[in-house]
């Protein structure tokens, strides 16, 4: 399972930043922050967002259960740079194709590059998935929340991040048996 550190994060933002395609990084901001697919980020139409809750509506996820995204203002903020000034086109597809605008955006190429200029060696798109899930249990997130947050059914589907989030169960016992022994 492979994660960014902070380090390689920074790059990859830096060179997604600098793409030829100016929505690469909302694309990979939204999938580390949110830990949605890139199937799920490609199908998500304008009419799905909601800026003034600061959500997103999945549709249609891989398990086929409707998720709400969370988006940071640093999303929001980055969103509203290519929002749709009239509501004709909330049917548009947020990532969509230049020249084929009902089509999502064929992304590799330009993640590819990304990772070219970042430097950045054995990654990924789906391992944005990894690194916020990651990044969710190292700073405390019970496995639940990480399941609820990407859409699992199944807690065995997260127990790998489990070693991730030692110190949420250490303040967890702590908290359970403090005084009682």
């Amino acid at each position: 399972m492979r994660y960014l550190s902070d380090e390689e994060r920074e790059r990859l933002l830096v060179a997604c930043r600098e793409s030829s395609w100016p929505r690469l990084y909302v694309l990979v901001l939204m999938a580390l922050t949110t830990g949605a697919r890139r199937g799920e980020l490609l199908a998500l139409r304008w009419c799905d967002v909601d800026m003034e809750r600061a959500e997103a509506i999945l549709n249609d996820t891989k398990n086929g259960d409707r998720r709400v995204l969370i988006l940071l203002p640093q999303v929001i903020e980055e969103l509203t740079l290519f929002a749709p000034k009239d509501a004709t086109t909330s049917q548009a597809l947020v990532f969509r194709s230049r020249l084929r605008p009902s089509q999502p955006y064929a992304t590799a190429e330009a993640f590819r590059d990304a990772m070219a200029v970042s430097g950045i060696k054995n990654f990924r798109f789906h391992d944005c998935r990894h690194t916020a899930a990651s990044y969710m249990a190292q700073h405390g997130a019970s496995l639940l929340e990480i399941a609820d947050t990407l859409g699992h059914r199944q807690l065995r589907m997260v127990q790998r991040y489990a070693h991730l989030n030692t110190d949420s169960r250490r303040r967890l016992m702590t908290r359970v048996f403090e005084g009682r022994l």
